[in-house]
């Protein structure tokens, strides 16, 4: 199926020495290099039904219309491509006249979401530069440079260099199936670099995002940074406090669900973004030699459910990374004289409100994440029927991956995680024997018959009925 890609990499030097003409280094142009049908590998066969239903209607009715970005990167890369997303000289009020089946979205960026069935199409305007003149349509800016709003709208030339990296700024047109190459971005691919487009503090300025998706691209492609786009990283990383906690979330999913988490949560920490993202976590792993390993495990675990193509739920992942910080407001309570099962709903609350004010955590993952933590105080009390309701738990099953993950990073000691494995695995009669063993080896039991608590009787009332 892929043959066509095999042979553009197994001959990069010859097959790119076309494809580049006589320019040998990266930089922005004027105007494109143009690659031809015959002289690159992206076929219309690797695209959806649905994207290419998008690109002919806006031909169709007379538009520019071209795929744009990640879709045709990843195809000169020999990946599959997935999302894919449509660049257009046609206004979003002209998209959604031609598309029933869209909507405008956003006011910080107008875009439009064309849907068939489940899957969605992004579609968006050509972007000008936001310091020109275009009348009722304009930029603005934070006094630090941050883009406010940016619904300016511009030539194709305009658009591509206002993308984030060379690499992204590559363009196939549905009218010839030539791909247009604005930053040699070919160039970068070929010998895997990631270059940001202008010059970084400006672009990082006006978004600070773009540096999580530098982190998230490198780890995703296995590419190097260029020196100039990895030199701000550090310095800049608190400009990430400026972004609204709901659009971190977003980010949050994409850097540790696309299945190079731990690779990603290494950058993250060697530029100083992770602390901006989860302060608790960072200050934590200073202080506890095992929170670290925990989180460092449940990222590999969710990068290999990934690669299993098995779910997997951020409320497990945002469990394991706050829960260091939960454990030392828990124990800090508790040395003031709070009972354990108080301390560790208060520690839950304060710890979660903290998190807030950095990355918005929906109510549909911070519950349950907040059971997994609950239930972290009844799986050791496996007496009588306790052990039966907490099996019957709904949060049963990631309640007790956690508990593993907690003995493997060393939190705790081996030895309940195999029981619990044992109990679910065993039949009727076995199951008993374990809880049997379990009463007998509960703290404060000597195996001795426990005696009978004698219970003070109330005096009968005269008509023989209690009070």
């Amino acid at each position: 199926m892929f043959k066509g890609f095999t042979r553009f990499l197994q001959r990069p030097g010859e097959r790119l020495k076309t494809l580049l003409g006589s320019q040998e280094g990266p930089g922005e142009s004027a105007s494109p290099r143009i690659i031809a049908r015959e002289d690159h590998p992206v076929s219309r066969k690797l695209f959806s039904d649905a994207a290419l239903k998008v690109l002919y209607r806006l031909h169709n009715a007379g538009f520019d219309a071209y795929l744009v970005g990640g879709c045709i990167r990843d195809s000169l890369l020999g990946r599959v491509p997935k999302d894919f997303d449509v660049a257009t000289d046609a206004t979003p009020e002209q998209i959604r006249d031609l598309f029933r089946n869209s909507r405008i979205i956003g006011r910080r960026f107008r875009i439009v979401h064309v849907r068939f069935g489940r899957e969605v199409i992004e579609v968006t305007t050509f972007r000008g530069r936001p310091g020109d003149d275009h009348g009722e349509h304009i930029a603005h800016q934070s006094e630090q440079g941050l883009l406010l709003r940016d619904n300016v709208w511009g030539s194709i030339g305009e658009d591509a260099l206002r993308r984030d990296f060379t690499v992204n700024a590559l363009y196939y047109n549905i009218a010839d199936f030539s791909i247009h190459d604005w930053a040699n971005g070919v160039h970068d691919i070929e010998s895997r670099t990631l270059r940001l487009i202008g010059d970084p503090e400006t672009r990082y300025r006006e978004d600070p995002v773009r540096m999580l998706r530098a982190i998230r691209f490198a780890a995703k492609l296995d590419f190097r940074f260029d020196p100039k786009t990895e030199a701000p990283l550090r310095d800049m990383a608190p400009l990430l406090l400026q972004i609204p906690p709901a659009r971190l979330f977003d980010e949050a999913l994409k850097l540790f669900l696309a299945g190079h988490a731990v690779d990603t949560f290494h950058a993250l920490r060697e530029y100083g973004l992770f602390a901006m993202l989860f302060p608790e976590a960072d200050e934590a792993m200073a202080q506890l030699p095992w929170a670290e390993p925990l989180i460092e495990q449940a990222l590999a675990n969710t990068d290999a459910r990934i690669r299993e193509e098995r779910p997997v739920t951020p409320a497990f992942l945002f469990a394991a990374m706050l829960w260091p910080g939960v454990t030392q407001r828990m124990a800090a309570l508790q040395n003031e004289g709070m009972p354990a099962i108080p301390a560790l709903q208060a520690a839950s609350q304060q710890a979660v409100t903290r998190q807030l004010q950095h990355i918005s955590i929906p109510k549909r993952f911070s519950l349950p994440m907040r059971d997994i933590w609950d239930l972290q105080q009844r799986l050791p009390k496996r007496r009588g029927a306790r052990a039966l309701q907490t099996r019957d738990h709904p949060r049963f099953r990631a309640a007790y991956d956690f508990l593993l993950l907690r003995e493997q990073a060393g939190e705790i000691e081996p030895g309940l995680g195999q029981w619990w494995t044992a109990f679910q695995q065993a039949d009727e009669h076995e199951q008993h024997r374990l809880l049997a063993k379990a009463g007998s080896e509960a703290p404060g039991n000597s195996g001795r018959k426990r005696r009978p608590r004698k219970r003070n009787r109330r005096p009968s009332s005269t008509s023989g009925q209690r009070d």
